[in-house]
């Protein structure tokens, strides 16, 4: 490749690196040549000149994939044109396992390790607190003094209730998961900020059939019955609609009902599509990806939670078309 291009062997592995002192032209033209004929770089002899090895280990205890397969997608789009590969573990809930695979990275030698996981409250359980590559975790709490993402759950909460509030809506009662969650917790006082303190949060768990359960719990209560629905998740929405179409109650014409997460599997095929929030982890990982590439390459980050805003995703329950804002 070097002879194709005139140059030394020496400059064609600076052109290719970018690095080393030369013209414009020269490096253009050795990058052209290369791509022409088609030219891979020797992975292994570029981590011996780099002492890297352009790999990056994603680690997860969400073995169903809700969370971590967006979150993946993220890391790998920001990486790919870096060069890096991402290679995923998954752990389920086993130190033992996660002990083994973590030794398997580092074995490996890998220029730093992602941690996900299925809620922003618990750590995965194994210690990367104190090995000798960069950790950033991504949806999963994170050890102390280190770089830590995760979604805005109040600013998700706040844009459902507020778009319900837009709609007219003013009797909007809270159907969501388990109250010792962190994340149940903000939505829910985001909520409230919003509606108002008067209004019921219903905690229950994750599944269609909490959501079911809470409709008649609702509906079989006195007084005046909700107009509008904020679920804390959307197969607790899916649950909530069945309910009320069991009742003779139309969605989104008697009530609205907004969800949470923007599960594509759940949301488009609720009759009618669901409006939601979507907690934007494919952005989560991307910025995971770009702050791990950083932290390999020697850069500093300020350490810290940095919380990413969430999006609403309007569709037919809030009798809107599909449109994000």
């Amino acid at each position: 490749m070097a002879a194709a291009a005139g140059v030394s062997i020496s400059t064609a592995s600076k052109a290719l690196n970018d690095t080393g002192r030369m013209g414009a032209e020269t490096r253009e033209r050795v990058k052209r040549i290369a791509a022409e004929i088609g030219f891979r770089p020797n992975a292994l002899a570029r981590g011996l000149l780099s002492k890297r090895s352009f790999t990056i280990g994603l680690l997860t205890n969400d073995t169903y994939g809700r969370f971590t397969l967006p979150v993946m997608a993220g890391v790998s789009e920001a990486l790919v044109d870096h060069g890096v590969s991402v290679f995923l573990c998954a752990i389920e809930d086993d130190p033992a396992l996660g002990q083994i695979h973590v030794d398997a990275m580092l074995d490996k030698q890998v220029d730093g390790i992602i941690a996900t996981g299925k809620r922003l409250d618990r750590r995965l359980p194994v210690d990367l607190s104190n090995l000798n590559v960069p950790v950033v975790y991504a949806f999963t709490e994170g050890a102390p003094d280190s770089v830590t993402f995760s979604s805005d759950d109040g600013h998700g909460a706040r844009l459902a209730t507020e778009w319900l509030r837009k709609l007219g809506r003013r009797r909007i009662a809270h159907i969501t998961g388990p109250e010792d969650f962190v994340s149940v917790r903000e939505r829910a006082n985001a909520y409230r900020e919003v509606a108002g303190d008067g209004v019921p949060v219903l905690f229950g768990v994750w599944s269609e059939g909490w959501g079911h359960d809470a409709v008649a719990r609702l509906w079989n209560a006195g007084g005046e019955k909700p107009d509008g629905i904020f679920c804390g998740n959307d197969q607790i929405a899916r649950g909530v609609i069945d309910a009320l179409r069991e009742r003779g109650i139309k969605v989104p014409q008697d009530v609205s009902v907004v969800g949470f997460d923007n599960w594509e599997i759940v949301a488009a095929q609720t009759r009618p599509p669901l409006t939601t929030v979507d907690m934007e982890l494919k952005e989560l990982g991307r910025q995971a990806g770009l702050t791990i590439l950083s932290l390999a390459e020697g850069r500093p980050v300020e350490p810290g939670v940095r919380k990413l805003p969430c999006r609403l995703v309007v569709r037919q329950t809030c009798g809107g078309d599909a449109l994000g804002i």
